[in-house]
């Protein structure tokens, strides 16, 4: 698992509880947690087999700067240590809890999340980069689904060559001195396009109870979002 924490590493230990207690129960985990401040790192009880690894980055100013430099930052170490390491790579934001089971359901070669606010919105209301000029740019008489830059996932080559292009993509971007609309998840979102994911996973396995009411069809969430002041955090 590769927890995108950084600057949320407050959230960090709630997320670790949780996530031994529904987080592939009985196999074999390693917690790798991107932060800028590693001393902050809480220790929590792992199961056999299961431990953490933190992996120091950079400090950015800006959260946008944190949202467009994760796909660089999971590419080179995936390049550096993961491929070495690990057969599978989920990478999820550490402002989140576990509340219900998350297994092995959900490995496969190439997976992405469906948005929770877009589940059941027409491709048209989606919020695509639709600009032209940007290297995330989506017709808009093409999609299928929205995903969330959350919760996504897939072997360690999958990913590597998924956050190798976003990256790229991003860098040609800031050459040109813009951002796409929804940075890096911009970015997720036209790979995935284009580059069908194998498994696409229901909104039950990334939800926001404070921005969404729960319909009846979702018998269960099993990843929700912590309520947060961003703000506070950021300053």
């Amino acid at each position: 698992m590769l927890v995108l924490g950084l600057r949320y590493v407050v959230f960090l230990e709630l997320f670790l509880q949780t996530a031994e207690k529904h987080f592939m129960v009985g196999h074999r985990v390693t917690y790798y947690v991107f932060t800028n401040r590693p001393t902050d790192v809480p220790r929590v009880p792992l199961a056999e087999g299961r431990q953490l690894v933190v992996l120091e980055v950079r400090n950015y100013s800006r959260w946008q700067d944190v949202s467009m430099h994760c796909m660089e930052m999971i590419s080179n170490f995936s390049q550096q240590r993961f491929l070495l390491e690990v057969d599978y790579l989920v990478c999820m934001d550490v402002d989140m809890k576990f509340s219900d089971h998350v297994g092995v359901e959900i490995l496969s070669p190439l997976f992405g999340t469906l948005y929770p606010g877009f589940y059941r919105a027409a491709c048209e209301a989606f919020t695509y980069e639709r600009r032209l000029q940007f290297q995330a740019y989506i017709p808009r008489d093409e999609g299928d689904f929205y995903y969330a830059g959350g919760f996504f996932g897939g072997s360690v080559v999958e990913v590597l060559q998924l956050t190798t292009a976003c990256h790229q993509a991003m860098v040609v971007d800031r050459a040109n001195g813009i951002e796409a609309v929804w940075h890096d998840e911009s970015h997720l979102n036209k790979y995935l396009l284009y580059h069908k994911p194998t498994k696409v996973l229901s909104p039950e396995y990334l939800w926001d109870e404070q921005m969404l009411q729960r319909p009846p069809f979702l018998r269960k969430l099993r990843y929700v979002a912590v309520p947060k002041n961003h703000a506070e955090i950021w300053n």
